[in-house]
């Protein structure tokens, strides 16, 4: 269950609370809670309103107010959600609603309904705009795609385009034990929602500060570096990237000050200044550049991996020959081949460094494509590191070598999983050749799990009466995925024999 589910779950747990006439110790949790919680609560008490007769007369008591008989004992938060329009009305009346359930019902299909709980949204977001956006836009968000929900949406952006400051006391600072805060530090709305542990009001924040030049126009392009390695969402984090790069391609090292020194003093100290100014954007750049490679996300790291180009520091290419992704590699070569390199080469010294090989290293030698390089690639088979020996397996595959199937059966034995699940692979094409009796001798419980789960992988694609033996073997296997997977591998060749076709059982 994802973390919607469960916030919607809760929502729906205080609404039977509050049905049930449970005192209102649910009121901290919904007011803590998120915008999936309040939409939850808000359809449980419209779904189930309307009371049986079986009801208790305390439980029928507590719905049954209708236009202006709004009773003490009665929770406004089930008032505000009631089926009855003119209960839901009338309980806007009451003194300091829920703003979620206000905003809600802003969205309402009665206009009757929907036009006091503007009004009063509206009110509210006078008087506290700064609390206001923090607190409900992500509802606001959530509800924008109901056919009345556009109004609330266009209220928001239009407060949130201003960007107001934080209250004092969420901005409040000390300076004497708190270190100075980052450029992007929330010191206003639109940053705080820049950073919103909410994906779709993150998103959101995002779109409209680089949609709007006001908001854009503040941001240098060392913030907009660090929001894009900052960011974990890849969609997000491309957004920022792509301003960042925007940004960095925009900049010019400033050179109005080349030819002026020497004219007069004046002159000479306008250069200087132009000269720092100079320095001081190429500094930024670096750094952005530096911040973009420095991001856990292949494809921000690939973003900076490129603009080193553009930067002037072609040269740092080989430093991300070996990067764990393949994306990043990629860029790397390309980077290094920009520079005059050959990226073979570098890749061909880093597999061959015992101390210095790394699984992507040896990834990034197969990417190159070379059959020169397979003599190189199965040495590095027997490497003590069990990550480099299934790279060079899958670098074997990747180069179309001949698999060699007596080397390739005992790495099913390897004490690394990652060699044992490569060798599969590379065996598969050959499987039915493979000694059945081997494999079969692999399916037992003395073996560890990963050699079980090779062998009887390659017995499936065998077939015939060793696989059917494999899967009965393995049908009370401790691992619950292999006990799975065997037991419905038994049952089909149960099911085959039964209605004739043997021709599944091959041998």
């Amino acid at each position: 269950m994802d973390a919607r589910s469960r916030e919607a779950g809760k929502g729906r747990a205080a609404a039977r609370a509050l049905l049930r006439g449970t005192p209102p110790s649910t009121g901290g949790l919904l007011q803590s809670a998120g915008p999936d919680t309040w939409i939850a609560f808000d359809e449980e008490i419209r779904r189930h309103g309307p009371l049986p007769e079986a009801a208790s007369a305390t439980f029928r008591a507590r719905l049954s107010a209708r236009l202006g008989l709004l009773r003490p004992e009665n929770p406004v938060e089930v008032l505000l959600c009631h089926p009855d329009g003119r209960v839901r009305e009338a309980a806007l009346g009451t003194p300091q609603p829920p703003p979620e359930l206000v905003v809600i019902r802003c969205a309402d299909w009665a206009a009757a309904v929907r036009e006091p709980a503007r009004r009063l949204l509206a009110g509210t977001l006078a008087d506290a705009p700064a609390a206001t956006l923090l607190a409900l836009t992500p509802l606001v968000l959530r509800l924008a795609g109901r056919e009345q929900g556009a109004w609330a949406l266009a209220l928001f952006e239009a407060a949130l385009r201003t960007d107001p400051p934080l209250p004092a006391a969420t901005a409040r600072r000390d300076p004497a034990t708190e270190p100075a805060p980052p450029a992007d530090h929330p010191s206003t709305v639109l940053a705080r929602l820049r950073g919103s542990a909410d994906l779709p009001t993150r998103r959101y924040a995002t779109r409209l500060t680089l949609d709007t030049p006001l908001l854009r126009d503040r941001l240098t392009v060392r913030d907009l570096a660090r929001l894009a390695a900052a960011e974990r969402d890849p969609a997000n984090a491309a957004v920022w990237t792509d301003a960042t790069l925007a940004a960095l391609a925009e900049a010019r090292p400033d050179s109005s000050g080349d030819d002026a020194g020497g004219r007069d003093g004046a002159a000479e100290g306008a250069a200087e200044r132009d000269g720092a100014a100079a320095r001081d954007g190429a500094a930024a750049r670096d750094e952005a550049v530096d911040l973009l490679i420095g991001s856990p996300l292949p494809s921000v790291r690939a973003a900076g991996v490129t603009a080193l180009r553009r930067a002037g520091r072609t040269a740092e290419g080989v430093s991300h020959l070996a990067d764990p992704s393949p994306l990043v590699r990629a860029c790397a070569r390309w980077l290094t081949a920009r520079d005059g390199g050959e990226p073979h080469d570098h890749y061909r010294r880093l597999a061959a460094d015992p101390s210095g090989c790394s699984a992507h290293a040896v990834a990034g030698l197969a990417e190159g494509g070379r059959t020169e390089d397979v003599p190189l690639l199965r040495s590095l088979v027997d490497h003590p590191s069990g990550a480099v020996r299934a790279a060079a397996v899958a670098g074997l595959r990747r180069l179309g070598a001949d698999p060699d199937r007596t080397a390739l059966l005992a790495l099913l034995d390897d004490s690394s999983p990652a060699v044992a699940r490569e060798a599969t692979r590379s065996l598969r094409a050959v499987a039915e050749d493979l000694d059945t009796g081997h494999l079969l001798s692999r399916c037992t419980p003395k073996q560890p799990l990963h050699t079980r789960r090779a062998a009887f992988r390659l017995l499936q694609v065998q077939g015939g009466t060793a696989a059917r033996q494999a899967a009965e073997s393995l049908s009370s296997d401790w691992n619950p995925a292999l006990r799975r997977a065997a037991l419905a591998a038994s049952r089909f060749y149960a099911s085959a024999e039964r209605t004739g076709r043997r021709g599944w059982l091959r041998g």
